[in-house]
């Protein structure tokens, strides 16, 4: 089915960035993947081609458009090209953290970050979770104690994406610890700060060369210019930004769905078994129609919540709907995918074996499958 969500200048786009992954980002995959991290050259040529901060006002460095349809032509082409590891960062950067600096940062703030960002010399990620803590945001413990002019800062983090490469980490701080959700701040913690220190590149499953890390935080001396919004009114704007987080999830979800199924048709039109291609088997057939018609009704879903977004009108519902459903579809199509492999489907030179390792986390990071689900049922009055 033809997809009318773009229009020309979003399809001129597309086929800039995918020169551009098909140059910068897909020939360096395995050796990224083996160091477990990008290197920073990457984001500084993205921005460059003027593929990071496109809704950031052309004043600061940025493209001064705002439309998520941009995003979403990056985080496709990024898994077109099995890149979902390599490229998170950028999708990171431009869809989660983006927001909150053109949303909540003041006039100063946005004269000193929003250039770098734009430019891909500042490289932003956000730290929530907590080692123990889980989906319970209000139990974090990491505590930030007003001095004067600087608050100071202690506690850990983990599972930070962008972790080991940021220069700017949104931080979720308990400024009241008394308080649960209105105890909660957010400030932003800069590279080379006294006291902020990083701990090891983790390792994981898939998505190896997102760099995650542990960052650990020991008096550390923040200055008060550095808080985001109001003070206290932290979770109140985690919530307000998690639609689009989540949809990014979505959208990069079934596009990795949809490179999937075209490695797999590919394999199986070439593959031979008892004398004829496996692509002529009913079973084959049958599997990659079903995958096939998933596929393009997740698309038409969230081509509407991008629209909804746009026009200021995407849920919280509707977003935790897009991002547990599109998930859950891209695992379902990797592990049909790589059965139609077969054994080769195991071997990590197939960028299927890749495909199936890196979809795993998308249905834990940016809310579980399980947290999706009582989102929507609250939703329902529930």
């Amino acid at each position: 089915m033809r997809r009318r969500l773009f229009e020309a200048e979003h399809e001129a786009f597309r086929e800039s960035v995918r020169a551009f992954v098909s140059k910068e980002v897909a020939p360096h995959l395995e050796v990224w993947d083996a160091r477990g991290i990008v290197p920073r050259e990457l984001f500084t040529a993205a921005g460059a081609a003027g593929f990071l901060g496109m809704a950031i006002p052309e004043r600061f460095g940025g493209g001064g458009v705002s439309d998520f349809r941009f995003n979403a032509v990056l985080g496709e082409e990024i898994m077109f090209a099995g890149a979902g590891g390599a490229g998170l960062g950028l999708t990171l950067h431009n869809d989660i953290c983006l927001p909150y600096f053109l949303d909540l940062a003041t006039e100063e703030q946005h004269h000193r970050w929003l250039p770098g960002i734009a430019s891909g010399e500042l490289i932003t990620a956000i730290a929530m979770t907590e080692p123990g803590m889980g989906s319970d945001l209000a139990g974090m413990t990491t505590t930030a104690v007003r001095r004067s002019d600087h608050y100071l800062v202690n506690g850990s983090k983990t599972f930070v994406s962008s972790g080991i490469n940021a220069d700017l980490v949104i931080t979720a701080v308990k400024t009241d610890p008394r308080e649960r959700h209105q105890g909660m701040s957010l400030l932003v913690v800069e590279r080379g700060m006294k006291g902020f220190e990083r701990g090891r590149n983790l390792a994981k499953l898939g998505q190896h060369a997102q760099d995650t890390a542990e960052l650990f935080f020991r008096d550390t001396r923040v200055p008060v210019v550095n808080l985001l919004g109001t003070p206290g009114r932290g979770f109140a704007y985690l919530v307000d930004r998690l639609p689009q987080e989540r949809l990014s999830m979505a959208v990069s979800a079934v596009a990795g769905a949809r490179a999937a199924l075209e490695l797999t048709l590919a394999y199986v039109k070439d593959r031979k078994a008892f004398g004829q291609s496996i692509g002529s088997f009913q079973n084959t057939k049958f599997r990659l129609a079903e995958v096939a018609t998933e596929i393009d009704i997740a698309q038409t879903f969230t081509d509407r919540c991008i629209e909804a977004l746009n026009d200021g009108e995407l849920t919280v519902a509707d977003a935790a709907k897009a991002k547990w459903w599109c998930t859950e579809l891209q695992g379902r199509v990797v592990d049909a995918c790589l059965q139609l492999h077969g054994g080769y489907g195991y071997m990590l030179e197939y960028p299927i074996t890749r495909a199936f390792a890196d979809a795993r986390v998308t249905r834990i990071y940016g809310g579980t499958t399980e947290i999706m689900k009582e989102v929507i049922g609250r939703s329902l009055g529930l």
